[in-house]
């Protein structure tokens, strides 16, 4: 996907969070984060924007502690998240292509911009379903695309990094297959789990696994970010329960 179009599905999905989030009201138990409030969505979705701005608007080369939401309530609280992902919008679309900034984890991107438009464009969409899911209804879809390219941000980047808790004391084999592309074998990864981060390649290499997660691209999308049980599994289904015990990116 071209950035550009990373920034279009912000746009709309930050407008969708914001309706959700007012529809439901700040009160509202959020089931897909059981700790969590819509307040304290609208309140970290939004400081995770404007701490992304600051990155691209400022060239910012070192990473900057990402700061708290403000004390606002109710409505002025949507108002401010609106505010929030307005700006980080508008920002992304003006940027210069070439703009040199930090990034945070090492998902193949083309360039800083890529990787801010890519990342918050996920980070807003999994936070949509997260309000839509405190408002009632049927949520939002998701394009197979835009989910194919979310599974391989999730798994060959965050879980890149050193901090990724998905370990295993013996070597293991985890597959992750999207069932529903019309190129089957671009939407395979092979996951090696042991007690170093785990290892992911996008293709169906590595012989025998011993657990396959599978399903159509947008369930398996949301179940990797634990908002939905996994669609299917084969073979060692420890691995998933694994996963689901694991995975939180902190």
């Amino acid at each position: 996907m071209e950035t550009a179009e990373f920034v279009r599905t912000l746009d709309r999905e930050g407008q969708l969070l914001a309706a959700a989030a007012e529809e439901a009201g700040v009160d509202a138990k959020v089931p897909t984060c059981p700790d969590w409030q819509v307040r304290n969505l609208l309140r970290h979705t939004g400081a995770v924007h404007r701490w992304a701005t600051e990155f691209v608007a400022q060239a910012l080369t070192s990473p900057r502690p990402l700061g708290d939401g403000p004390a606002l309530d109710g409505p002025e609280l949507v108002a401010w998240y609106r505010d929030s992902h307005r700006h980080l919008v508008d920002t992304l679309a003006a940027a210069a292509p070439d703009v040199q900034c930090w990034t945070f984890h090492p998902a193949p991107n083309p360039s800083p911009l890529a990787f801010w438009a890519r990342r918050q464009a996920h980070e807003t969409t999994v936070h949509r379903f997260d309000a839509e899911s405190a408002r009632g209804g049927a949520p939002t879809g998701i394009a197979t695309e835009f989910a194919v390219d979310g599974i391989d941000e999730l798994l060959r980047g965050f879980h890149a990094r050193s901090r990724s808790r998905v370990r295993t004391q013996e070597p293991r084999v985890l597959r992750v297959r999207a069932s529903d592309t019309d190129a089957d074998t671009d939407a395979v990864w092979t996951v090696r789990l042991s007690a170093e981060p785990p290892v992911t390649t996008r293709d169906a290499s590595g012989g025998d696994v011993d657990a396959e997660v599978s399903g159509p691209a947008a369930q398996l999308y949301l179940a990797l970010w634990n908002r939905l049980p996994v669609p299917s599994v084969t073979g060692d289904t420890s691995l998933a329960a694994l996963w689901r015990e694991r995975s939180a990116i902190g």
